[in-house]
């Protein structure tokens, strides 16, 4: 069985920065695409950003484009979100996912197979 753990959330002022961590146990997920998602209360689940396991490519939603990044470790079965340029927007639960399936970077949260259980990302204007 595959568990995700997201860190590095926290409260942190318009402008800043953080780090998002996701390590797995249970499983080596090299060769899973790996996503970031968020949620606030009351909305859909947003995609935010996916790295491909089979070329290390990588896809944002335009609204973080040029501010996040995402990058994996693949030997500490690790993925990242870095997070620069923190706007009150980005407030959300982000959650970390894992997709065995598919070839092709998804940016639908309901055709992945593993989630973490979300760490909050609070941002003050």
């Amino acid at each position: 069985q595959v568990q995700l753990v997201e860190s590095g959330g926290g409260l942190v002022q318009a402008g800043g920065s953080l780090r998002l961590s996701c390590t797995a146990s249970g499983r080596t997920l090299s060769s899973y695409n790996m996503g970031w998602f968020r949620q606030t209360p009351g909305k859909e689940r947003e995609f935010v950003a996916a790295i491909s396991g089979s070329n290390g490519g990588t896809y944002y939603s335009q609204s973080v484009k040029g501010r996040f990044t995402i990058s994996r470790h693949n030997a500490k079965n690790t993925v990242f979100l870095q997070i620069n340029s923190l706007k009150p927007e980005d407030t959300a639960v982000y959650y970390c996912a894992a997709d065995r399936g598919s070839i092709v970077v998804r940016t639908t949260g309901a055709l992945y197979d593993y989630w973490g259980q979300g760490t909050q990302v609070t941002v003050s204007s």
